[in-house]
């Protein structure tokens, strides 16, 4: 049999997979996937596919947007509230399977998808109105762009933040290379590389939440939140104040990386990918010696093209960030390494990747500098 044959039968399988996902998608709604509700001044976005914690999808994204733009020019709307159904999760990131059945056989969805989740992020960025991401549940990927820009994040024991793209051939996208490196110290890079997943009241610890409020108060919290009569920022900042001080869950717990922000900033500065490595590799510790044994298993081009991410994040508005994020989301589209990572991890479940160079020493900083190209009239505008 020919590889073209091969190549023909694949791409036909891949077909079939997105026309099955899709009709899934069309098929199965019961429910509008996200419910989006004026509750006294306040709107409420909710993110309604519990049974695949709160994945977001294309749909989801084209009902969110329009929305907020609406209720951000609305003098009716003084506040913007987004959760998600369930009780697991927030949104535990973006509907990965799709997106990568659509690169493989060049659907527009794996262009679409990335442009209009980042200009959503933006919105979210720039909102006029006070925005309140009550992330009661699993947090990742996806579901972090749709909160960590707001301006109130409140995490409770039930969090549970990641950005796990290095181990599945992405990167912490979704304006990770904006909020990351504004982490204390190295604290942002450690988290894009490694995927080290925060708990509870660790996420405010970090700085991603800016309160903790435990989950059994939730409800309490936004009944008062949308009752709020002309709310302000400052009156809003108020009563999550009041409801963070009542909460005394796991206070006198020690944030879980306290001890290690001295190794973490020592260990990751470097002016490279490959000088971090080497750091931990010298240093030879418990902590240095599980980050290299974590490390070692990531695709070394995203290792890379993240290092150097967060490395111009730093320097860059959130808008122009989604524009070198998006530049890169189609850099993975085009490579190899993110359906490998899929399948590894989400579709065959051997955690074996076989990555594409296989060590940091291959990838050339020509190849990752060519991801950060400008598309040129195919760029990000938002």
């Amino acid at each position: 049999m020919s590889l073209t044959t091969l190549t023909s039968k694949h791409r036909l399988r891949a077909i079939c997979r997105l026309h099955r996902i899709q009709g899934h998608m069309m098929s199965s709604r019961v429910e509008p996937e996200v419910l989006l509700e004026k509750v006294g001044r306040a709107g409420v976005i909710t993110m309604n596919r519990p049974k695949v914690l709160n994945a977001l999808n294309l749909t989801m994204i084209r009902a969110i947007y329009p929305q907020l733009k609406e209720w951000e020019t609305d003098s009716d709307t003084d506040l913007v509230i987004i959760k998600g159904s369930g009780g697991k999760a927030f949104c535990a990131g973006g509907d990965i399977r799709a997106i990568t059945e659509a690169g493989k056989v060049g659907d527009p969805l794996a262009k679409v998808f990335f442009r209009e989740e980042y200009i959503l992020n933006n919105a979210i960025g720039t909102c006029k109105k006070p925005f309140i991401a009550l992330i009661d549940g699993i947090t990742m990927g996806g579901g972090v762009g749709l909160s960590v820009h707001g301006r109130f994040r409140v995490a409770t024991e039930k969090t549970m933040f990641a950005m796990p793209e290095t181990a599945i051939g992405l990167f912490p996208d979704v304006g990770g290379g904006y909020f990351l490196p504004r982490l204390r110290g190295k604290l942002g890079l450690f988290l894009a590389l490694t995927g080290f997943r925060l708990k509870g009241r660790d996420v405010h610890g970090a700085g991603i939440a800016t309160h903790f409020v435990e989950s059994k108060k939730m409800l309490d919290l936004e009944k008062e939140l949308v009752e709020l009569r002309s709310p302000s920022a400052e009156n809003i900042c108020g009563v999550l104040n009041s409801f963070q001080k009542e909460s005394s869950l796991d206070c006198e717990k020690a944030f879980i990386l306290e001890e290690h922000l001295p190794d973490i900033d020592r260990l990751f500065t470097s002016s490279s990918m490959e000088g971090v490595m080497q750091n931990l590799k010298v240093d030879g510790s418990d902590f240095a010696r599980k980050q290299v044994e974590t490390l070692s298993k990531m695709s070394p081009t995203s290792l890379k093209m993240t290092f150097k991410q967060l490395q111009l994040g730093a320097r860059l508005s959130l808008r122009e960030v989604l524009v070198m994020e998006y530049r890169l989301s189609q850099a993975c589209m085009r490579g190899r390494d993110f359906y490998e990572g899929v399948r590894a991890v989400l579709v065959d479940k051997d955690q074996s990747p076989k990555w594409k160079p296989s060590t940091l020493e291959e990838v050339t900083d020509q190849s990752v500098d060519e991801c950060f190209s400008s598309l040129g009239d195919a760029d990000l505008s938002c």
